[in-house]
């Protein structure tokens, strides 16, 4: 049955999806983070911008995932199951020959929507590709976690993949591994995102020797850097300056970009502890305009409001961070407009820019979510506690937007 559905699934393929871009990935094993928890971290550039959180039930397991707000199938780019299994991708331009004729293509978000649904572990990622019919349609760096402890890449073309442990010192020196849009075992010197690469080595060792792989590392040090490692540029060194307005900047090759359209990440759980307390964090839309907001799979059948939508509408906070997004790139209808930002949305010595009031926002959001997380570690998951938290959240967020950028949702 699953095969047949996956050829039905390729022949529509062939004149339907384009959806990749790039994308910045990391995946840490527990071994390397302050608390023992692997994390799963996927920053998601795309021409889809508009973008929402669904939760999904009938498969073996439920699950919820980010999807293209115009996708009918609902493809999943990121997503985490009731089982505590987590996956992402990136885009490889490095795994498939220039030679290649095989028109199939740009299927990953189904091989993550099927996944899961059935999957459970790292190794069954492996075991589902085995019986997919083949060319699979497919040159990606699948980045998965687990509730037993797993964690590493599956970098996957049409017909064979290949397993990198976040978990093997041999492989993962410091306990994480990097990919952008090349593969490590694709062809040398090809592909894309080396210097995003670069920049995200970078900062992710020297928050590894400080102790700091942690969810809010990510959320606002990888996910909004402004750091540029080959131009050795760093953005937020202009913030404090004056005469600072009107003044834009060049944006090229930074992880936070034009095309950067949501953040996805996950703080998994140790071994022997529920899957239930496996927490998601969703920075929906452009990323300096968004907030931070958890999710847990067990949380009867709900996901925050502002986060979904049914059918092909648009999510609520998707739909106004695009609208702040468009301030940040007066340019854009030049043909290289996307490369030039007015800086000082994002941040500015008044302390006014979408960065800096969005990142006070979310840590208060997180004070809070890990109080309950403690809580729920010590007495179990209580799916009443984050149905009464996200209608909080759902108020709180339109009281934001209100306030700091006289936005109605």
């Amino acid at each position: 049955m699953m095969r047949k559905k996956y050829l039905t699934i390729i022949a529509l393929s062939l004149v339907v999806w384009n959806y990749s871009i790039a994308c910045t990935t990391a995946i840490v094993s527990g071994k390397a983070t302050p608390d023992g928890r692997p994390l799963l971290w996927k920053h998601r550039d795309t021409d889809q911008f508009d973008n929402k959180m669904m939760r999904f039930s009938g498969g073996r397991f439920d699950y919820i995932g980010l999807v293209n707000s115009n996708d009918s199938l609902f493809h999943v780019w990121c997503g985490t199951n009731s089982a505590g299994f987590s996956i992402m991708n990136s885009a490889s331009y490095n795994l498939i020959p220039g030679y290649d004729t095989i028109e199939a293509k740009d299927l990953e978000g189904y091989v993550m929507k099927l996944a899961l649904e059935n999957c459970v572990t790292i190794q069954d990622f492996a075991n589902l590709l085995d019986t997919l019919p083949k060319p699979w349609g497919i040159s990606a760096n699948f980045g998965i976690i687990d509730s037993y402890g797993g964690a590493g890449y599956y970098e996957a073309n049409n017909s064979n993949y290949k397993f990198f442990d976040a978990n093997n010192p041999e492989i993962a020196p410091n306990g994480y591994l990097i990919r952008t849009n090349f593969s490590v075992s694709g062809i040398e010197n090809m592909g894309a995102g080396y210097n995003r690469f670069n920049t995200a080595k970078s900062i992710l060792s020297e928050a590894f020797f400080q102790g700091g792989l942690s969810p809010e590392f990510f959320l606002h040090k990888a996910t909004l850097c402004l750091r540029h490692d080959l131009t050795k540029t760093d953005l937020y060194s202009e913030f404090s300056k004056e005469n600072f307005e009107n003044r834009m900047y060049p944006f090229r090759d930074f992880i936070l970009r034009y095309s950067s359209s949501s953040t996805f990440l996950v703080q998994g759980v140790k071994s022997g502890e529920s899957p239930l307390l496996v927490t998601s964090w969703i920075k929906l839309g452009f990323q300096p305009a968004s907030v931070a907001i958890p999710l847990w799979v067990g949380t009867n059948n709900s996901i925050p409001k502002i986060l979904t939508a049914p059918l092909q509408e648009k999510s609520q906070l998707c739909d106004i961070t695009l609208k702040l997004k468009e301030s940040c790139f007066p340019y854009i209808k030049w043909n290289e407009g996307e490369n030039y930002v007015l800086l000082e949305k994002l941040g500015n010595k008044n302390g006014t820019g979408m960065i800096q009031l969005t990142v006070l926002f979310d840590k208060e959001i997180m004070v809070r979510a890990d109080k309950m997380i403690s809580k729920w570690r010590k007495s179990g998951f209580d799916s009443c506690d984050t149905q009464s938290f996200y209608d909080e959240i759902d108020r709180q967020i339109h009281y934001f937007y209100a306030q700091n950028f006289e936005l109605n949702i």
